[in-house]
């Protein structure tokens, strides 16, 4: 890993690499290190992504979510030694994470003017998005567990990538980032099947303060968070950083928003707005 220090800072990385190594995850190990230049000299997981081998036999996604969901488990098991020592998801995070599908999709790429009305409605899902993450147990988040940050491998089945955003915070975010993933999709019914799986090998405490509908309802509002939060990056990406190859997976992002509002009256605002405001606009410009 080349990290040059002005732009990036490894710290987190190889902090993050240790706690993994020690829950006996398969991610990279560091092997050498000199943090002052940015280098790090890594294993290698080798180069079957979980995206690719997904869209290139959807048959296997059983067997391959089996493992991701047993590997989400032993981290959030695992990781309750480590999360303390993480940054927080905190009320300031979530806030500034859906300020970037207001300012840079909608405003910035879409040229949305919001009303005052507007505004205050907005304002209001922020606040029920907010406290729905906040409501939940806290525990080890990895922040970015999907299919892109996920190695088939041989052995110790996935090698997991990309972890060093590491926060304590909700447990159904990194589910529901696996689940309801932004680069491939699969039937809600099969979703609702994977979520409760997982929900079925946490820890007793965790279910006896949790039952399944309410951990249905936090894995539903935690994924319209996510989503929102990633629509906005992948437009900051494209104005910012001139870089265009996300913008084709904002409307699958916000598709996911849309198919909630038959059950969530309390979104009305966002499926309306994602409805008649974005998706035809963004899927003219596809």
């Amino acid at each position: 890993m080349d990290a040059p220090p002005e732009q990036e800072d490894c710290g987190p990385f190889i902090k993050i690499a240790g706690y993994l190594e020690q829950m006996d995850l398969n991610s990279p190990r560091v092997l050498a290190a000199d943090p002052d230049r940015g280098f790090l000299l890594l294993t290698d997981l080798g180069s079957r992504l979980y995206l690719t081998e997904l869209r290139n036999d959807r048959s296997r996604a059983n067997n391959l979510y089996d493992d991701a969901i047993s590997a989400l488990v032993r981290i959030q098991k695992h990781g309750a030694e480590f999360q303390s020592e993480l940054p927080p998801y905190d009320e300031g995070l979530l806030s500034f994470e859906l300020s970037l599908f207001h300012d840079w999709l909608c405003e910035r790429h879409l040229e949305i003017e919001f009303t005052e009305s507007d505004e205050g409605r907005w304002q209001e899902c922020c606040h029920l998005l907010i406290v729905n993450a906040l409501q939940q147990p806290r525990v080890f988040v990895h922040r970015d567990y999907h299919s892109r940050n996920l190695m088939l491998t041989e052995k110790n089945n996935p090698g997991i990538l990309d972890f060093q955003d590491a926060v304590e915070g909700p447990l159904t975010y990194d589910l529901v980032s696996l689940l309801k993933d932004c680069y491939i999709r699969w039937p809600a019914d099969q979703v609702r099947t994977w979520a409760l799986q997982f929900y079925d090998q946490l820890a007793d405490r965790l279910v006896e303060r949790l039952d399944a509908k309410q951990f249905i309802r936090h894995f539903d509002l935690m994924g319209v968070q996510r989503h929102l939060k990633a629509a906005g990056i992948f437009a900051r990406l494209l104005h910012r950083d001139g870089k265009i190859g996300y913008m084709p997976d904002v409307p699958r992002t916000l598709e996911y928003i849309e198919a909630l509002g038959p059950k969530y009256s309390e979104l009305a605002f966002l499926v309306e707005l994602i409805n008649q405001r974005c998706l035809p606009f963004l899927r003219e410009r596809m």
